[in-house]
């Protein structure tokens, strides 16, 4: 023991022992991780490639190559679930549970949507959930033809369920909607552009009937212009047009009409146009009488001057055209010779001598 130690009382601590190097795992353990990496890279090689080719089966398969077509309406809100049994009891699907699985492995899943589809057994599943998806449904071809009233034209389109007819009527008086599309006061009438519509059913009337007013004004914006220089509203210009689309048949007429209903407005004369009274009297069945041309009404343009209050029916382009654009011609009256054409003159007594010679004609 060194002098320092003795003074002190106490010795060094002796140096600390190296730690033991970890133990490395055995043989046996290493090999059994390899083999498991080895399982799981084997395991999704094996598995992605049999979901992929599942879901590709899946999604590819149909009913049969071929079969008739089946109209099925799709309710708001239905699941795949719902959709999948009414596919199958229509006879669409094989199994429901198999169209409700495949809506779950599409791509891009999409909330199926209502309305009325023209499906068929030949459709693949991936094309019908396709069409309901997006929504690709049934479009209808509905015709209105030219001089359709507007109850006609609500008539067509509710026998073709496009429309409801009571939704229709009301809307065709509501001031709120006239006033979003644009038009007078005076209601719908002759502002339903005649044409040949396609559109699906579910639609609202609403959204039916400013489509056709749409496409009216559509029809009428050209033609605006040449009204202006008239000094005609376009109320004027459309009851004009609609008096017009009901009086001539032939389309070289059409201009001849304008210029007599023109040339007698000018002069303060009564239009005398049957069919306005016609209008006016909804229960008429028949042909007019004298009766009925005495019987005082709004739309009397025999007892009452000027247009009557507001168009008689939906017109055509043509007669729309017609009535800004009247021929240069004095006309002030015609007369139907009975085979869709019509005799002209300027003069009263030409306008006798026409009624009587075709009279003479009808009698033998």
């Amino acid at each position: 023991m060194s002098a320092d130690e003795q003074k002190t009382g106490s010795a060094s601590p002796p140096p600390a022992a190296p730690s033991p190097a970890p133990e490395a795992p055995p043989p046996g353990r290493r090999l059994d991780l390899k083999r498991l990496a080895l399982v799981l890279v084997l395991a999704l090689a094996l598995v992605a490639p049999a979901y992929f080719l599942g879901r590709h089966l899946i999604l590819e398969h149909r009913k049969a190559e071929a079969g008739p077509e089946v109209v099925l309406e799709i309710p708001r809100g239905a699941g795949a679930v719902q959709v999948g049994r009414m596919l199958q009891r229509a006879g669409v699907v094989e199994h429901a549970w198999l169209f409700a699985l495949a809506s779950r492995l599409v791509e891009q899943p999409g909330r199926l949507q209502a309305g009325e589809y023209a499906l068929s057994p030949a459709m693949r599943l991936r094309e019908i959930l396709e069409m309901l998806s997006q929504g690709r449904v049934l479009q209808h071809l509905v015709l209105i033809p030219e001089g359709f009233t507007l109850a006609q034209i609500v008539e067509r389109l509710a026998e073709e369920r496009l429309i409801d007819r009571q939704e229709a009527h009301a809307l065709a008086q509501d001031p709120s909607f006239l006033a979003s599309l644009g038009l007078p006061g005076q209601g719908l009438e002759g502002f339903l552009f005649p044409d040949t519509y396609q559109m699906p059913r579910g639609l609202t009337a609403r959204a039916v009937l400013g489509a056709m007013a749409k496409r009216f004004q559509q029809a009428w914006e050209p033609l605006s212009p040449a009204a202006r220089r008239l000094g005609l509203s376009r109320l004027q210009a459309v009851t004009l047009a609609s008096i017009i689309e009901r009086e001539a048949k032939l389309p070289a007429e059409r201009p001849l009409v304008s210029a007599v209903y023109h040339n007698r407005l000018k002069r303060g004369m009564k239009l005398q146009a049957d069919p306005t009274v016609a209008y006016g009297l909804p229960g008429l069945s028949g042909p007019l009488t004298r009766a009925h041309l005495e019987q005082d009404h709004p739309y009397n343009t025999y007892t009452r001057e000027g247009l009557p209050p507001g168009p008689i029916c939906s017109p055509g382009r043509a007669s729309l055209a017609a009535a800004v654009n009247p021929a240069p011609v004095d006309y002030l009256y015609f007369v139907a010779r009975g085979d869709g054409s019509h005799a002209f003159s300027v003069e009263y007594r030409d306008q006798i001598n026409n009624v009587n010679r075709l009279r003479q004609q009808q009698r033998r």
